[in-house]
């Protein structure tokens, strides 16, 4: 049999040129070019306007249109339902008020200012003979860029409080209204008003019900169990089951005549419903996308951009400068709508970033293309101003948003109990700034209904709490205070009591810590049976406890048994971790090196105890 020769060396080229990208953007670290930006312009010069190496074949158009589709669906991925209870309860107390500061309903009411700003740009465009379909234009000038917004927002530490997340919102609204509206347009275009237009609906029931699926699997914790039992390192059946629903998306979605980039994003979208926030198949997902097919796509951008096409166009120049000036109008005065909730310098930071286009106008304007809705030389316009407002939208909003992570030092401790009060003023031994915040009057928390007001919460600091800690005794109610902290508060580092281990699930979709009370009282009494010196801290003893960990370097201690060290008096070793295995030390356990040790005592002794270790 014979097969035709295919030649991998542009392919090899495409991925060389990749893993250079960021290496080389990185070098600038002052002005925070996007890796997505150096890919493209390194594909510049590897492709048709620069050295001529690669150029448009079979095996990089495939990779390329899957590096998009995956793309789409990691943006799916982005949208964060934890947050969604927290958000609604603010509205419950605060009324219409609240619910126009819901970052849903301001993604909603920013796309729809967004689309009237942009039909004014693109008939002006239309007037001065720039475009020759002014409605399609409208749709283009209408996106933003998710893949420019989110990494920001992550890399500023934005992306977990109301900020960060009304941002996001907004950008998900431009995104899925956009890939919708320009489905919608793309069938009208190619059918004219017809019956198949509704078939679209197929594609939403199917998500409604995919959707309904994925919340009632959440609930039926034996199943989750079953899909981690029998999802080992050769099966990952999580990984195959994500990938086959993607498929399954953009099959229906070209089933139904509708771009395959909308099936890609619900796809995305019902797969961040049912994984947790940092679960290992999010980063899978990552690894394959952001380290392989997205950078194929955007090297191939870059290597099929056409500067002859442009710079042939009369007026080029004022083309590129009239479509950047407007592109930049069309987002700012719809983030106006960012006043109602936050300062003139969080809104015009959220107006900047939200003018970042990249990948949904590059994908829009090749649909263009594709349909002789726009020319090649505006096809090249649109790219660089993709390049141009990434370039610029992250430098303008890093110089005027807030960062999170400043001058957040306040440990915030939530709780009505004995416990929450003791560990209170332990932490404050520690010259930690603490507020120990309680429902009024220091009255229990009634278990059916939030512990603690928002508002109590916001005198307590809970804006400028570096940490917090949950310690009310109903695990409902941690449960809410969490979502609180991370979703309103925007604090990265929460830390809950949890009673009922199935509830862990829970917590950690949130990115919360969880430390079981009856847990750790087990560890302690299960030492203190196996060895009755073990935790021996004299009762009368007044001070602070202090739990810290230590790795074994002192090679004169290792291979020591514990009953052979010397350690202040009131100083247990109560854990001892070795190679992935949890050991109950004894007198008779021999230390090795590199053991991690978890010493409990009065605080200035387990000081003096690290010393022999390290």
């Amino acid at each position: 049999m014979n097969h035709a020769h295919v030649s991998f060396f542009p392919l090899l080229v495409v991925l060389a040129a990749a893993f250079l990208a960021p290496i080389v953007v990185g070098r600038f670290k002052s002005i925070n070019i996007p890796a997505v930006i150096g890919e493209i312009l390194v594909g510049v010069l590897v492709g048709q306007s620069g050295l001529g190496l690669v150029e448009s074949s079979p095996i990089l158009d495939i990779l390329a249109d899957l590096g998009f589709i995956f793309l789409m669906f990691l943006s799916g991925l982005e949208i964060d339902f934890t947050g969604s209870s927290a958000w609604f309860g603010d509205i419950k107390k605060n009324g219409a008020a609240a619910l126009l500061r819901l970052p849903p309903v301001l993604g909603v009411l920013h796309f729809a200012a967004t689309l009237i700003c942009a039909a004014l740009a693109a008939w002006m465009l239309y007037a001065g003979n720039a475009v020759a379909a002014p409605w399609f234009m409208t749709l283009v000038l209408a996106t933003t860029s998710l893949g420019v917004t989110a990494p920001v927002l992550k890399e500023k530490d934005l992306l977990g409080g109301r900020y960060g997340q009304s941002i996001l919102m907004v950008s998900l609204a431009a995104d899925f209204g956009s890939i919708l509206l320009i489905s919608v347009y793309v069938m009208l275009h190619s059918q004219g008003v017809s019956f198949e237009l509704l078939l679209i609906l197929v594609l939403l029931a199917a998500f409604a019900a995919a959707h309904r699926l994925a919340s009632l699997s959440k609930r039926r914790l034996p199943l989750a169990r079953f899909f981690d039992e029998v999802s080992t390192a050769t099966s990952q059946l999580k990984m195959r089951g994500a990938l086959a629903l993607a498929l399954l998306f953009i099959v229906l979605a070209d089933s139904v005549g509708t771009e395959t980039i909308l099936g890609a994003f619900l796809a995305g979208v019902i797969i961040s419903f049912s994984s947790g926030k940092g679960s290992d198949l999010r980063r899978q997902l990552d690894a394959i996308g952001y380290g392989f097919l997205i950078p194929i796509f955007f090297v191939m951008v870059g290597a099929t951009f056409n500067l002859d096409a442009l710079a042939e166009r009369p007026g080029a120049l004022g083309l590129v400068l009239s479509l950047t000036i407007l592109a930049l109008l069309v987002k700012m005065v719809p983030a106006l709508l960012f006043r109602l909730s936050f300062s003139w310098r969080e809104t015009i930071a959220a107006g900047f970033l939200t003018s970042a286009r990249l990948s949904l106008i590059i994908a829009a304007s090749a649909i263009g293309l594709r349909l002789g809705l726009i020319s090649e030389g505006l096809n090249s316009a649109v790219i660089l101003l993709a390049i141009i407002t990434c370039l610029a939208s992250p430098i303008l909003f890093s110089w005027l948003a807030p960062s999170s992570t400043r001058e957040k030092k306040l440990v915030l401790i939530i709780g009505d109990g004995p416990n929450a009060k003791l560990l209170a003023r332990n932490v404050r031994e520690h010259h930690q700034e603490t507020v120990l915040a309680a429902p009024e009057g220091d009255r229990p928390s009634h278990p059916t209904m939030p512990p603690i007001a928002l508002d109590r919460l916001r005198e307590a600091g809970a804006a400028s709490a570096r940490v917090v800690a949950a310690m009310f005794e109903d695990d409902e109610a941690n449960l809410k205070i969490a979502r609180i902290a991370r979703f309103v508060f925007g604090v990265e580092d929460v830390i809950a009591w949890v009673r009922d281990p199935a509830l862990n699930a829970e917590f950690s979709r949130l990115g919360v810590r969880v430390i079981s009370p009856v847990f750790s009282t087990l560890i302690i009494l299960e030492g203190m049976l196996l060895d009755k010196n073990f935790c021996s801290i004299s009762p009368e003893m007044d001070g602070a406890l202090e739990v810290r960990e230590v790795k074994l370097k002192n090679p004169a201690v290792a291979g020591l048994k514990l009953s052979e060290l010397w350690l202040p008096s009131e100083v247990s070793v109560i854990k001892i971790a070795r190679r992935g295995e949890f050991l109950v030390p004894g007198p008779d356990t021999t230390l090795r090196a590199n053991d991690s040790l978890t010493l409990l005592g009065p605080a200035a002794d387990v000081e003096s105890a690290l010393g022999v270790f390290a």
